[in-house]
């Protein structure tokens, strides 16, 4: 018997952690806590262990981009994090994804999209919208000096090419079906960059194409 996919649903908002939950369970997935607070957001993962935290950036106490820090740092089994918002996008939502948020989703999501995108980070894939990406990119670009000196020299010509299609928000699907490539050596390139680069997940190498100038904000090759 297949496992209940494990979900914490972090918003200060009663009616969105309702709407939310009754969404996510009748789908078959399991909210196993909802905090209003970033410090209660904590404490429910430690407590419950989840697969994904849907955690809101602006709570009392702490913030969800505190909180996302503190759960995914040095954790084992670590959930993935996605990050709600809504169209008021501002810095808290791009320092979270840098941070190591598996995505974003505005609040206004549909029920369909809102359990796609539980299912598709937990399986490990990036949750990324590409024209709110570069939203966040050209509003904040140039302010992670970190990624701005990172060298891309080690990268071959095939992974310069998948990282910039990743920041065009592929899924390792449609990378494979776009270059003519089985979904397991996508998978392996992917997993190259990322080792190559020092980075965590793909929504950080996503951020380092836009940031080193690969990609420009307008989404063609700089």
């Amino acid at each position: 018997m297949t496992t209940p996919l494990r979900v914490v649903v972090a918003d200060d908002q009663t009616l969105v952690r309702t709407g939310f939950r009754m969404i996510l369970t009748a789908d078959g997935i399991d909210v196993v806590a909802e905090a209003t607070t970033g410090v209660e957001a904590v404490d429910a993962v430690r407590r419950t262990r989840p697969d994904v935290v849907l955690m809101d950036v602006r709570m009392p106490e702490m913030d969800g981009l505190e909180a996302t820090r503190r759960i995914l740092t040095g954790a084992e089994g670590e959930p993935r994090v996605i990050i709600l918002t809504t169209f008021d996008l501002d810095h808290y939502v791009y320092a979270a994804l840098s941070a190591g948020a598996g995505g974003f989703l505005l609040k206004d999501v549909t029920p369909e999209h809102l359990v796609a995108a539980v299912r598709l980070v937990r399986s490990g894939d990036a949750l990324l919208a590409p024209a709110i990406t570069r939203r966040l990119v050209e509003r904040f670009a140039g302010r992670d000096a970190d990624a701005l000196h990172r060298d891309l020299s080690a990268l071959t010509p095939r992974e310069l090419e998948v990282l910039r299609l990743l920041a065009e928000g592929l899924s390792n699907a449609e990378l494979a079906a776009r270059l003519h490539l089985s979904e397991a050596t996508v998978k392996t390139h992917v997993a190259r960059i990322l080792a190559k680069l020092g980075l965590r997940d793909r929504v950080q190498a996503v951020i380092v194409a836009y940031e080193t100038g690969l990609v420009s904000p307008t989404g063609r090759p700089a």
